[in-house]
């Protein structure tokens, strides 16, 4: 078990190597599109890369229909595994919408044994998530 502050130091510790090893500046919140964002998440359960439409929900219902229009090219040509989820609850109990693809392994942040898998997972799936987006970027904002 670890105390809050060496969970933080871990954590940490993760982001500096993962930013390291794999150094390139992601899309992330830089879309361009109101709650239009793609997200890294790694904790001790599960990893994954994620679309997420959050905010207004009149915007959310205008890019998730954009998306499922692009559903098949998104899971033929870039992501096979990827997960769609018109609602999808946070930890927060925000309701969001997502589509993400999970990392199919058990790993924790708090296992630097698993630490090299993640991040090219991340590296891998968030490079392809951000060229389908460049690709289709004016399809999903028109």
């Amino acid at each position: 078990m670890f105390s809050k502050e060496e969970s933080r130091l871990l954590r940490q510790e993760f982001w500096t190597s993962f930013g390291k090893s794999f150094p390139r500046k992601w899309i992330l919140y830089d879309t361009k599109l109101k709650g239009f964002s793609f997200k890294f998440h790694f904790d001790t359960k599960i990893a994954l890369v994620a679309l997420d439409l959050e905010d207004d929900l009149e915007f959310r219902i205008k890019y998730w229909e954009k998306l499922e229009a692009l559903k098949s090219i998104l899971l033929d040509d870039f992501l096979p595994e990827a997960i769609f989820e018109e609602v999808y609850i946070l930890d927060n109990e925000k309701e969001i919408s997502r589509i993400y693809v999970p990392l199919e392994q058990k790993v924790s942040i708090h296992n630097k044994n698993t630490w090299r898998d993640v991040m090219v997972f991340f590296n891998e799936k968030m490079h392809l998530f951000e060229a389908f987006f460049e690709e289709y970027r004016e399809v999903i904002e028109g």
